[in-house]
């Protein structure tokens, strides 16, 4: 790639590198915990998501988030130089998943990944970045999922617009919910979910938590959709991954681990998810129940 002052548009023609992942039962079983999966142990039919040795263990449509995962990539030294943002600037407000088949519960996987386009929001508001990644199993073409999202990039407006942007996730319908469940995340949640590859430091360093403007690490936000999305499928699905064929969120406040999770659920997949205890809506979307 030639010289060329640094700016977001320059990542629409860099490729994220392409992450080969082998993973194990144990791995499937330790993802669906930690999401809050386990908040009741007693239930034996969650034992299917949260026992690597049952004989039906099933992995949950949100895993493919983490599979293939190339890392925090838009935080790494060479992005900041091709693109002039710093990883503090760097937010994550949306993110969809289509199935294409069920997820294996262990295998060998690949994931690759490419920006999809940049909707310029004015030099004083930034940018938003779209990104697709394709999970394959490795020496397949057939896909097992697409996973989009967008980041939102603080202080890198006024560059101007490229590829192709997403639609963006709907809301929820008015009126009250169909379902509703409460998960309690616990005060180590971000600890535990980091372990499944994603190590943004903005989720374990006060240091970076504050230069980012929390006050405090929070939690993963990929790690709140897939409490939501476990949410719906308790509430619609009776816990069965297989009925889920894909969905897409929004995320639009921070969780702090230790934070009580209340997830709305309507009859057509739609969620909401609250933390009742701050009155904050930290993240909406949509769910494809075949």
């Amino acid at each position: 790639m030639p010289d060329r002052p640094a700016s977001p548009l320059n990542l629409m023609d860099w490729t994220p590198p392409t992450a080969r992942q082998r993973y194990f039962r144990r791995d499937t079983a330790f993802y669906a915990l930690s999401i809050g999966g386990g908040h009741a142990p007693l239930d034996q039919a969650s034992h299917a998501l949260l026992d690597p040795w049952h004989p039906a263990l099933q992995a949950l449509p949100s895993m493919a988030l983490v599979l293939g995962y190339p890392g925090f990539w838009l935080g790494t030294r060479e992005v900041e130089a091709l693109a002039g943002i710093r990883v503090s600037n760097v937010l994550h407000v949306e993110q969809s998943v289509t199935l294409h088949r069920p997820l294996p519960v262990e295998g060998d996987v690949e994931g690759t990944t490419r920006v999809t386009g940049l909707v310029d929001k004015g030099a004083e508001r930034g940018s938003l970045l779209y990104s697709e990644r394709t999970l394959r199993l490795h020496g397949e073409d057939t896909p097992l999922a697409t996973c989009r999202q967008v980041h939102y990039l603080r202080g890198a407006g006024g560059m101007g617009n490229a590829g192709q942007a997403t639609p963006p996730v709907p809301p929820p319908p008015a009126g009250p919910c169909d379902a509703a469940l409460d998960i309690q995340t616990r005060p180590e949640q971000a600890l535990l979910y980091r372990l499944n590859g994603d190590a943004n430091t903005l989720h374990i360093d006060p240091e970076t938590a504050r230069g980012a403007g929390f006050e405090r690490p929070i939690l993963h936000g990929m790690c709140t959709v897939g409490i939501a999305v476990y949410s719906v499928l308790a509430t619609l699905a009776a816990g069965r991954p297989s009925r889920m064929a894909g969905f897409a969120a929004r995320m639009m406040a921070p969780v702090l681990p230790g934070d009580r999770l209340r997830t709305e659920v309507w009859a057509s997949g739609a969620f909401r998810t609250r933390v009742p205890d701050r009155g904050v809506v930290v993240a909406e979307g949509t769910t494809e129940l075949p």
